[in-house]
């Protein structure tokens, strides 16, 4: 049965579709009115049904086409194309630099490397680590390398940063079989403003994934789905409907935010400021050098004056009455210098506001520590963690539709989500130096080697060093001489350490609450 619900929503998606292929003209808070940040679609029925997901998108799109136009605006942006270098002059119109100093692809790489830089790795959780849950997360890994997850992620962190969200979609590979190289699955990274997510306004569970496509005729449809079921919704209709075999959405999120800022859009004001600074300087140079020239009580031709300026020289002849004559250039230089302080100021404050580090250099005396917190590294990596707790919440939505598909196809993977996390690693090797004499410290203090490599956080993941540096171990500790039997030792270790960690937190909110 076909499914129709009459709403203009349909045909005002074709039309944001025009604004797709503009210019960025306008500035971006004219676009946005001050409403900065991409709205969340939100619905409030218990389950999508064939009944009702027209009605849901019908709800929804509206929010999706606003989010769409900011979007395409700062995916534009982002890419070089700033209301600058439409900029009209009224005042010498022909004297009209126009430059773009792009600093917002300076930001989103910088965030996305921040992110991204780094392949993301999943390891064994310490409390469940044995040599065969370790094997499957390797062989997990090395299905996602096969996958180049690595080059998609970092497409999708662009995506995240510049528009203040991003989508990866996890699909079946069509061509794989189990004669062949290739992983079961596919990962996909959409444009955003061609997908988005309905949630629950009563859970804020995700309910429903949108995907705006086009059929081999560019006829415009909505592949949509929920947690059971996929449809195919085209001119208000279902034309299409199943049960989704995914087991979930295998559309995932990755906000930037909670907000879904844009990394370009929270200083944006601050990058139009500098290209019309460096515009404007570049017009004082060119005005000065094509300064106008003034005769005074001169009387000349302009066939006369054509020829005095091929000829280089200048003569005039007083206009009489007693009154001197005077040929002179109207001229008025910038101060270059000012210029660049107060350009200069606004790049630094840009600098702050997105949490980057700046390049000011060392004057002497300073230790490698000092110059990190100094130069605002300490404070980009907290940046960091910020956006790094949304990316690892939506990577574990994605390994279960990877699992999924997996259990389905090869059947070689068996372990679940709860066996391993998700490690983010940005630079391994800031303060090795200071890591690994802790780590020797450690070691010669007798602390178990497990704890130690933990503590020092020098590796990504310390319990796959732990076991392949056990045999190695035995110089600094004559006690492991049996691995396996250390093995186990350690997890019980960790085990016990974990529980201990708890009772004492109990303990402590119980001490609280009496008080």
């Amino acid at each position: 049965m076909k499914h129709r619900v009459k709403t203009r929503c349909f045909f005002h998606a074709q039309k944001q579709e025009v604004y797709a292929v503009g210019r960025n003209k306008s500035n971006f808070v004219d676009l946005c009115q001050g409403d900065f940040g991409r709205k969340t679609a939100y619905t409030g029925v218990a389950q999508i049904t064939t009944e009702n997901v027209v009605q849901v998108l019908s709800d929804t799109i509206g929010t999706h086409n606003r989010n769409r136009m900011m979007i395409n605006y700062l995916y534009r942006y982002y890419k070089g194309d700033q209301p600058i270098l439409y900029r009209e002059k009224l005042v010498r119109p022909e004297v009209n630099n126009r430059v773009v100093e792009n600093h917002a692809l300076e930001v989103v790489k910088f965030k996305a490397g921040q992110i991204y830089g780094e392949p993301i790795q999943y390891v064994c959780k310490k409390k469940k680590a044995d040599k065969k849950i370790n094997e499957q997360v390797d062989l997990l890994n090395d299905y996602l390398d096969e996958a180049n997850a690595d080059a998609r992620n970092i497409q999708l962190g662009i995506y995240q940063s510049a528009v203040g969200t991003a989508y990866k979609a996890i699909l079946r590979e069509d061509d794989w079989t189990k004669d062949r190289d290739l992983p079961p699955f596919r990962i996909f990274i959409p444009y955003p403003g061609d997908v988005y997510i309905v949630y629950s306004r009563n859970t804020g569970k995700a309910m429903l994934s949108v995907q705006i496509l086009k059929d081999e005729e560019n006829q415009q449809y909505y592949l949509c789905y929920s947690s059971n079921q996929y449809f195919k919704i085209k001119n208000g209709q279902v034309t299409v409907s199943g049960i989704n075999g995914f087991g979930g959405i295998p559309i995932v999120e990755y906000p930037n935010n909670h907000d879904r800022l844009s990394d370009v859009e929270i200083a944006i004001t601050a990058f139009d400021a500098i290209n019309k600074y460096q515009s404007d300087r570049l017009n004082g140079v060119e005005q000065f050098v094509q300064a106008f020239m003034k005769f005074k009580n001169c009387e000349i031709d302009e066939n006369e004056f054509l020829k005095m300026v091929k000829l280089g020289a200048i003569s005039v002849k007083d206009a009489g009455n007693g009154v001197q004559s005077d040929v002179d250039l109207m001229t008025a230089e910038l101060n270059q210098s000012e210029s660049q302080v107060a350009k200069d100021d606004i790049y630094n404050n840009m600098l702050i506001v997105e949490a980057m580090p700046n390049r000011q250099s060392n004057t002497g005396g300073d230790t490698g520590n000092a110059v990190y917190l100094r130069n605002g590294w300490d404070f980009a990596e907290r940046d960091a963690k910020l956006v790094e707790a949304f990316t690892k919440e939506a990577e574990k939505a994605s390994a279960r539709i990877i699992l999924s598909i997996i259990r389905k196809t090869s059947n070689d993977i068996k372990i679940s989500t709860r066996d391993f996390d998700v490690k983010i690693t940005r630079n391994p090797t800031d303060n090795m130096l200071v890591k690994a004499q802790a780590l020797d410290y450690l070691f010669k203090n007798k602390i178990h080697p497990l704890i130690a490599l933990i503590t020092c956080g020098l590796f990504s993941d310390p319990q796959k060093v732990y076991e392949m540096s056990l045999p190695y171990l035995g110089t600094v500790y004559p006690e492991l001489a049996n691995p396996d039997a250390e093995m186990q030792k350690a997890q019980e270790l960790i085990k016990d350490f974990s529980q201990k960690s708890i009772r004492n937190q109990s303990a402590t909110i119980s001490s609280t609450d009496e008080e």
